[in-house]
């Protein structure tokens, strides 16, 4: 392939170019140290009144016995949970409004969600994943999954296989951003009339298990569950970055990406397959989370643009500020008792969006 020769660009473009450039890296700087201190107010938020010199003695190894066991054993999971799946869901969103030229595209809106509370329900209802009802009464009460693994890992399928239906859809009549959308819509309602169905012939403890699953839980995941959500969300955010111009050329319109040389029919299904992957197992772990992966996007293109250089590292950050900001105010609004992190985000998500879309007049 013939060697494109460099323009040479004026001093003044060049000035503003550089210009431009710095902006953008003062903004990722910016979100980094703000996740950072979102992190630090994430293990001091809770009832046992650590200090921030004992956190960073706790995080240094040098705390005591107590504030050490209460940092890396208790908060420590959640904020990396918090970490992960919130750059996780964010990250994909960002990469799915793209590749479906939808501004509405994210795992909640697609079904991945619906599809995974389905493989849970049935895990738990005709499988039988199992629920103890711990000692209590009431608000003392609490429900335990005996079997987190299988339904896990019936959560992961249901996750998996609406996208694998959403793809083989679409493809009947050609892969357009429209129709893969619809087919999200369609297969959505379908396993979310299949989670009722599967309920109605449950008893209410096994009812009520499903309901808490579907909640959402950043404690629910361990260190091990931790690591893979984050080896794979490392590895979807280097797949996608190195793709950052072919992105960018997407938003100009498919057409006008294949004559630039971008290999669409191989990007599209590639990136949707790596998204599904991704939040499917994300969603397994932690349950349902939405709009994070919805409203992030659009919050960082009111900052960074659409340049996808700086705008698939800005929205991967702010996915995790935002779900850190969600999971302290999970814990601190109505103490002792800790708030479902799903309805959190779906009740500040739902008016931030409405807000942006009367904002901006309408979203492109």
């Amino acid at each position: 392939m013939k060697k494109i020769p460099k323009v040479p660009l004026s001093e003044k473009s060049g000035r503003l170019y550089h210009r431009y450039i710095r902006r953008k890296w003062l903004i990722l700087l910016a979100l980094a140290a703000l996740a950072m201190a979102a992190g630090l107010a994430s293990l001091r938020a809770g009832s046992s009144g650590l200090t921030l010199k004992e956190i960073l003695a706790a995080l240094a190894g040098k705390g005591t016995k107590q504030s050490s066991a209460i940092v890396w054993n208790v908060r420590m999971p959640r904020v990396a949970s918090a970490l992960a799946v919130g750059a996780a869901l964010a990250m994909c969103g960002c990469i799915m409004q793209n590749v479906l030229r939808n501004p509405l595209a994210s795992a909640s809106t697609l079904g991945v969600s619906q599809g995974a509370s389905f493989g849970a329900a049935v895990s738990i209802i005709c499988i039988g994943a199992g629920t103890q009802i711990n000692a209590g009464s009431g608000a003392a009460a609490s429900l335990t999954i005996t079997h987190p693994g299988l339904v896990t890992l019936c959560a992961f399928c249901g996750g998996i296989t609406t996208t694998i239906l959403i793809l083989c859809l679409s493809r009947l009549k050609g892969a357009t951003p429209s129709s893969m959308v619809l087919a999200g819509v369609a297969v959505s309602s379908l396993f979310s009339g299949g989670t009722t169905l599967v309920q109605y012939f449950a008893d209410d403890v096994m009812v009520a298990t499903v309901v808490y699953w579907t909640f959402g839980n950043l404690g629910r995941a361990g260190w091990g569950e931790i690591g893979l959500i984050a080896i794979l969300t490392l590895a979807a955010f280097v797949f996608f970055f190195l793709h950052r111009w072919n992105y960018n050329a997407l938003e100009s319109g498919m057409h006008t990406a294949k004559s630039l040389g971008v290999p669409v029919s191989f990007l599209v299904p590639a990136s949707m397959a790596i998204c599904a992957l991704v939040t499917s197992v994300s969603v397994a772990f932690v349950g349902c989370i939405s709009f994070i992966g919805l409203i992030a996007p659009h919050i960082m293109r009111r900052l960074v643009g659409n340049d996808f250089r700086f705008l698939i590292p800005a929205t991967t950050l702010c996915g995790s500020i935002l779900l850190l900001s969600s999971d302290i105010a999970c814990r601190v609004l109505i103490p002792p008792v800790v708030l479902p992190i799903g309805a959190l985000t779906s009740f500040l998500g739902a008016p931030l969006f409405l807000y942006l879309i009367m904002r901006r007049g309408s979203i492109k």
